[in-house]
């Protein structure tokens, strides 16, 4: 039976829906991503259309408002949380609400109104080893994630976020209708695995009869995540799916914030470092001073460890850095 591992980590906090020792599905949450998907919050109306919200660091969230006048008050639902892209980012999405102040529900929360069972996990005790997360390959999935290269039987994906869509190129050699049929099957993994939505590009390799194009077709209605909605292959090998979207997908926060993701990282494996005396986290600049800036991370990873903590910048350190 499928099962939620559940991690609450320093400045991050991290699931895996795990089935047969592999992850099928994952999903991390960052402090400071605000606001949620379903949070209620009070906000301004400071030009048509768009509230600037009462929460720290004045976002902004989109809204239908005819005839409101600015500088109104109003209380706002979240649709849609922020999202960023390449080379730009888009606000909030919501609706007005008159309902009280809300924060919307956690991670911890989305993940238990699944229905499965969730089993949280902790970096020090009975849990600490094995790594649960660890085991089902999180590492791993975060290095396809960085990488955009995700191996499967026969080929590999090439998955890339761009503005328009999220593109997911299906190479490998041999017959092109198996290579269309497992990559069609490693793609909806893929889709599933990060909570992608939005506009999903797919490119197939090329079948000029119309009865492949259709079994294809057929494949991408059999294994991807309901609901969407998608074009027919075309003569090129593409197809393009709609999902909806309501946060950003775990490519989009590793890739996007590649300091944050180094950070949380670092951070992880600290509080799993074995040893004495003080805690050395060791990384490139960016990071070490992103940790720095977040003094109570520290103070938690001390508690967590039973160790003072010390950071150092060093510039040749590439990727995610060490602690020792």
């Amino acid at each position: 039976m499928a099962e939620w591992l559940y991690e609450a980590g320093i400045g991050e906090a991290r699931a895996a829906l795990i089935e047969d020792g592999h992850i099928i599905e994952a999903r991390i949450e960052r402090e400071g991503e605000r606001p949620r998907v379903g949070a209620i919050v009070a906000g301004r109306l400071i030009e048509p259309g768009v509230v600037r919200l009462d929460l720290p660091g004045d976002p902004v969230a989109t809204v239908a408002a005819k005839g409101v006048p600015l500088g109104t008050r109003l209380a706002v639902e979240i649709t849609r949380m922020a999202l960023r892209e390449r080379g730009r980012d888009k606000p909030a999405r919501g609706r007005l609400s008159d309902a009280a102040p809300d924060d919307g529900p956690d991670l911890r929360a989305r993940i238990a109104a699944s229905g499965l069972p969730v089993t949280d996990l902790a970096p020090t005790g009975p849990d600490r080893l094995p790594d649960r997360l660890e085991e089902a390959g999180w590492s791993d999935l975060i290095d396809h994630v960085r990488t955009g290269h995700w191996p499967f039987a026969g080929g590999a994906l090439w998955v890339d976020a761009t503005p328009a869509m999220l593109l997911i190129d299906i190479d490998g050699d041999g017959d092109p209708l198996a290579l269309a049929q497992a990559g069609a099957a490693a793609a909806a993994h893929v889709v599933r695995c990060c909570d992608i939505g939005g506009s999903i590009g797919i490119d197939f390799p090329s079948l000029p009869g119309r009865a492949e194009r259709q079994a294809v077709d057929g494949w991408v209605d059999a294994h991807f995540p309901q609901p969407f909605e998608r074009t027919a292959t075309n003569g090129f090998g593409f197809l393009q799916i709609i999902r909806r979207r309501e946060r950003p997908s775990l490519i989009e926060q590793v890739r996007f914030d590649p300091v944050a993701t180094d950070a949380a990282l670092l951070l992880r494996q600290a509080e799993r470092a074995v040893g004495a005396g003080p805690l050395q986290l060791t990384a490139r600049p960016a990071v070490a001073q992103w940790i720095g800036a977040h003094p109570h991370w520290i103070s938690m990873l001390e508690r967590r460890a039973g160790r003072a903590v010390a950071i150092a910048a060093d510039a040749q350190v590439k990727g995610t850095g060490h602690a020792q």
